[in-house]
């Protein structure tokens, strides 16, 4: 006889931590960069018709409670409405945008220009457009400039592309044709664009050097090592290269010094390559350094708009709740209509607000911890900094910080940097002092770039190096330092 079997019901007590809408908010804006965000509160104005963009001198003459006013509504208890004080006060027109409190009065701040510069693409239509070609030719250039990659390298064949513009564009190209139009572009600055290997790239590079200086025996030697020697130079076989080529030694370290400065991706200084216009980057803060030691930190708000909420808005719900005790069906609705907004309106003021406070006092808690930087600009001033040391002295919590830190620039007085560049790990030497890992690796680097390149230091002996320093790191971790700063390992060094 089967047994029946018994589910058993139990309770337990759980906590789940949720977020509401008005933080999630909060959170969202907080992750914005400064363009970003005056596009998202350009949306909103756009979105919600209680808000809209200006500033008022003052809010209290103008509204009054029209609930002090009118007599309460008899109406059955089917709605009660607030009491329009939560939004007709000061707060209509709030100062979120944060000024500058050591600017003053009637000295603007600087104008942070937009780079709005040409495509990828444009550029070499640019350029194409200098030449004097046929339209047939023309068209097939531009084919051509459109199947490169981001690299500037055409890594389609030919026969490739003569199918495709056969097949979609309805042109009958040859080969030869497409070659002369791919000699073209492969002569347009900067040098390297159309190659189709990282061979013809590097030889494309010399060739144009050898046309301004075709004297120059160690640009012949380049040229040599890359036509004749391609396999051995990428395998780093540098006895080979010297002995197929009779070589001697300073000349052939010269030529290989001169190969490695050329550029493998010459598409990559011309920007995007989908058509689309690049900007420069916007600091979201300002830190301006004085000779008596004052630093002055200001957000970069001057192309947000301020928010209010809507006179029309308010105007409305004054004359609805004026009336409220003659209000149809109709009515009832557009009120809570207009509520929704004016919450909706004030909701997102105040996640303004504490944006721009949250960021304020974040980018001053990275200040106070690297004053020394932004007093002198210089990298090995950095301390030891993480995110938890920035959390304990505002007393916001680690995702806070994190967010407000991620894609977020400062403009200083020596360049712009992200606010990622200021945190970094830290290490305590034999003496007990704090030491930031960016001097370690400067050492590291320094030991390096002084050692004989012939017989190049191996991580045991940069180990050591550093223990004398003061720095008893572990061999594994001077190993990944060095991989952070694309050092190759001893025996490629050579």
């Amino acid at each position: 006889m089967a047994q029946s079997s018994r589910q058993v019901q139990t309770q337990a007590q759980q906590q789940i931590q949720t977020l509401s809408p008005q933080q999630i908010l909060v959170v969202k804006l907080l992750e914005l960069p400064a363009v970003e965000l005056e596009d998202r509160v350009r949306a909103e104005l756009l979105e919600n018709p209680a808000l809209e963009e200006g500033k008022e001198e003052s809010a209290g003459d103008e509204y009054t409670d029209a609930t002090d006013t009118e007599p309460n509504s008899e109406d059955g208890g089917d709605t009660n409405y607030d009491s329009l004080s939560d939004y007709l006060n000061e707060d209509d027109i709030p100062d979120y945008k944060l000024q500058e409190n050591n600017r003053s009065r009637g000295e603007q701040a600087e104008e942070i220009p937009f780079s709005d510069t040409t495509s990828f693409y444009e550029t070499l239509k640019e350029q194409l457009g200098e030449r004097n070609l046929s339209e047939r030719q023309r068209e097939l250039a531009e084919y051509l400039i459109g199947s490169l990659d981001d690299d500037g390298l055409l890594r389609k064949s030919l026969d490739s592309i003569s199918d495709e513009l056969a097949i979609y564009v309805g042109i009958d190209a040859t080969i030869g044709e497409l070659e002369e139009a791919l000699k073209t572009i492969q002569d347009f600055d900067p040098a390297g664009l159309g190659a189709r290997n990282l061979q013809e790239c590097l030889l494309i590079q010399i060739r144009r050097k050898i046309e301004q200086q075709p004297s120059s025996p160690l640009l012949h030697t380049e040229e040599a090592i890359i036509t004749e020697c391609y396999e051995e130079f990428t395998r780093k076989h540098w006895d080979k290269i010297q002995q197929k080529l009779g070589l001697e030694e300073e000349p052939f370290r010269q030529a290989i010094n001169e190969i490695c400065k050329l550029n493998p991706r010459p598409g990559a200084s011309l920007g995007e390559t989908i058509g689309r216009n690049m900007q420069q980057i916007v600091p979201d803060f300002i830190v301006d350094t004085y000779d008596d030691g004052t630093i002055n930190l200001t957000l970069n708000n001057r192309n947000v708009p301020e928010l209010r909420m809507s006179r029309d808005f308010t105007e409305m719900v004054e004359e609805h709740t004026r009336n409220k005790a003659n209000q149809s069906k109709e009515s009832k609705e557009a009120m809570m209509f207009l509520k929704q907004k004016m919450d909706a309106a004030q909701g997102f003021i105040d996640a303004v607000k504490q944006r721009q406070n949250t960021l304020i006092t974040t980018m001053q808690a990275i200040i106070d911890l690297q004053r020394p930087f932004f007093l002198e600009g210089d990298e090995s001033l950095l301390r030891p900094m993480i995110l938890k040391d920035v959390a304990e002295r505002t007393g916001l919590d680690l995702s806070t910080i994190s967010r407000v830190s991620n894609s977020k620039y400062v403009q200083t007085n020596f360049g712009i940097y992200s606010l990622k560049y200021f945190f970094n790990d830290g290490y305590v030497n034999e003496e007990g002092e704090e030491t930031s890992v960016r001097e370690i690796r400067r050492l590291l680097k320094e030991c390096i770039d002084n050692e004989n390149k012939k017989k190049p230091y191996t991580d045991d002996e940069l180990t050591e190096m550093l223990k004398e320093k003061g720095y008893p790191i572990a061999r594994r971790t001077v190993a990944k330092y060095r991989q952070q700063m694309n050092i190759p390992v001893a025996r490629l060094r050579r």
